[in-house]
């Protein structure tokens, strides 16, 4: 081991180099990092985004991220593995060889760490989708006991809709045409909801967009802004435009929105012209079970269910164009 490792194995006496402070999902983070690439992953993420508050008083969240150092290329016949880096920051302490990316948290220390190799780096999206973005979003919700929804939500003068299904039920084409009719979004597929207040946010930063969902839309501004943004592609092996909703004349909620009725969506066909069907509330809690299995195993889920229970709450069948189910949201909001 080198003599300076002997003095400070796991680095703590070394200061990050540059931090950021971002006011989001109801609490103030604070991003500390020794690399400015990773802080512009961290900017491309959260810069520019409302300032949400759920709270009179603010959590303050600290997450630090740490770029690995580039291992040394070695002969194929050396059988050792290669070594072991170690960090430190957020309370912890811990190791990594320069192939490894890893992200620990602790809720009761309000705090994160996350380590990415130099190979982990080249795919942007990745780190900041699966690392970055899914630190943030656990230590908000755990820290401020808020309900972590598959969902997306829109809405209008403050009132939300929560909208669910599963995977390629159609939130995003939804949730972008409801945009682009001038609803207030918060998110596309992640939002968190306090259960006490039914107030929800989330990260209005990028809707993700499939390329047989842009025959939907009617301008040609509108679809030529999508087709200009960078291209993504999911774990499934899916394809999607990345749009950054920060760019343009979208309208992001300044505030969280407080929900007024969950709306699930179906893949079936709406009979006889009427694609809302109300539920009952047996029938709710049910569809809530089978779409929120992650949020139902959670401490705060109990409360959620029993005040999201004396909600309204319908099943949006499929009309012949998704402006129809745009103009049942509409109406569901402007009750």
């Amino acid at each position: 081991m080198a003599p300076d490792l002997l003095i400070d194995p796991f680095g703590e006496q070394s200061a990050p180099t540059a931090r950021r402070d971002f006011q989001l999902l109801g609490g103030r983070f604070r991003f500390e990092s020794n690399s400015g690439r990773l802080l512009r992953l961290v900017d491309a993420a959260f810069g520019g985004l409302p300032k949400h508050r759920l709270s009179a008083i603010l959590p303050r969240l600290k997450v630090r991220l740490v770029l690995a150092p580039g291992g040394r290329s070695r002969p194929r016949s050396r059988r050792e593995p290669p070594p072991l880096g170690m960090f430190s920051g957020a309370g912890f302490l811990g190791g990594a060889t320069d192939q490894s990316d890893f992200v620990i948290l602790s809720p009761q220390e309000q705090s994160a760490l996350i380590v990415l190799s130099p190979a982990m780096v080249n795919f942007p999206y990745h780190a900041r989708y699966e690392l970055i973005e899914f630190a943030v979003f656990t230590l908000a919700a755990r820290t401020q006991q808020l309900v972590s929804l598959h969902a997306a939500c829109v809405g209008r003068g403050g009132r939300g809709l929560l909208l669910m299904g599963p995977s390629g039920a159609g939130k995003s084409t939804l949730a972008l045409l409801s945009l682009l009719q001038g609803f207030d979004f918060i998110s596309e597929d992640s939002v968190f909801v306090a259960p006490d207040t039914l107030l929800a946010t989330g990260a209005a930063n990028f809707l993700h967009v499939r390329a047989d969902s842009l025959r939907w839309v009617e301008r040609a501004r509108d679809v030529a802004n999508i087709r200009a943004s960078p291209i993504i592609r999911r774990r499934s092996g899916v394809r999607k435009f990345e749009v950054d909703l920060r760019r343009g004349t979208h309208r992001l909620a300044t505030a969280p929105l407080r929900i007024g009725a969950i709306v699930f969506l179906s893949a079936q066909k709406a009979e006889g012209g009427a694609l809302l069907r109300p539920l009952s509330k047996s029938s709710m809690a049910a569809h809530l079970r089978e779409t929120q299995a992650y949020a139902a195993n959670q401490p705060e889920w109990r409360a959620f269910r029993t005040r999201a229970c004396r909600l309204d709450a319908f099943e949006l069948r499929r009309g012949a164009h998704p402006l129809e189910a745009v103009d049942v949201l509409r109406s569901l909001v402007e009750r």
